[in-house]
């Protein structure tokens, strides 16, 4: 086994799975943890998006953000099971780092817009928070799928990867 998720990484993850789940759990509660929590996942999302230019080399969006068209062909590897194991993200698992981090963010700015003067009471703002929301956790179920696939295929424990840090070589 080999060292892989520095301790930040697996720190902002598992903080991040946590809050986005609170924030879904207290969206319709009276006071202001919904509020509260969703500048805790903004946080979240700008501290790990710093330690992906500073981080450990596997921390860092530059060892597993790939092109376009490579991760397209490693999506086509993947279909017809001859994928090759990756051990950081591969290419589809860079891209939803990005894209889940873009999601919480953009679903944390509309939050916050509608939290404004200008814009409380707009239908429109609330209507863009609410979709962005069930966008963000339609990419988490295919997060979760994709985990499981790599997981299986690959037989690897990638939860428990995440919570301890470790892969085998």
């Amino acid at each position: 086994m080999i060292p892989i998720w520095d301790p930040a990484v697996r720190v902002l993850h598992w903080s991040l799975v946590l809050t986005v789940a609170a924030a879904w759990l207290t969206r319709h509660s009276p006071g202001r943890w919904h509020e509260w929590l969703g500048y805790a996942t903004l946080a979240i999302v700008v501290a790990r998006v710093v330690w992906g230019f500073i981080g450990s080399s596997h921390a860092r969006f530059g060892d597993f953000v790939r092109s376009a068209p490579f991760a397209a062909a490693y999506a086509r590897a993947v279909c017809s099971r001859r994928e090759r194991r990756y051990i950081g993200h591969n290419p589809l698992g860079g891209w939803m780092v990005v894209a889940l981090l873009a999601l919480v963010a953009l679903v944390d700015a509309s939050g916050w817009l509608y939290t404004t003067n200008r814009y409380w009471g707009v239908e429109w703002v609330e209507e863009l928070h609410s979709t962005l929301s069930d966008i963000l956790f339609l990419f988490v179920a295919l997060h979760i799928l994709g985990v499981v696939y790599t997981s299986v295929r690959h037989r690897e424990n990638l939860p428990a990867a995440m919570l301890h840090g470790r892969k085998r070589e």
